[in-house]
């Protein structure tokens, strides 16, 4: 999968089948839906899910539960905007 088959699966109802965590939480979030995302990354401890966690809780404005995540993910994923941190998010899960 890639960014544009990402982005066009937005458009259907279910989200494309098989693919990470991380991901399918970026895909509830690009949905609208923060409490489906959350779900899908917070019992994990991968880095990737790690971040993905952080943004988040930076999305939802609860900065220190924001900060935690960060630093615990150990990555660099954070970006000025919310927007540029998920593109940043998506690009690196889909390598």
């Amino acid at each position: 999968m890639n960014l544009a088959d990402f982005t066009a699966s937005l458009a259907t109802d279910t989200p494309p089948a098989g693919i990470s965590a991380p991901l399918l939480a970026l895909w509830y979030d690009a949905k609208g839906d923060w409490a489906a995302a959350h779900a899908q990354v917070d019992e994990l401890e991968t880095r990737e899910a790690m971040a993905v966690h952080a943004y988040l809780h930076r999305k939802e404005g609860a900065a220190a539960n924001a900060d935690y995540w960060y630093a615990r993910s150990t990555t660099a994923h954070r970006r000025p905007t919310l927007e540029a941190e998920h593109t940043a998010l998506l690009e690196s899960l889909l390598r």
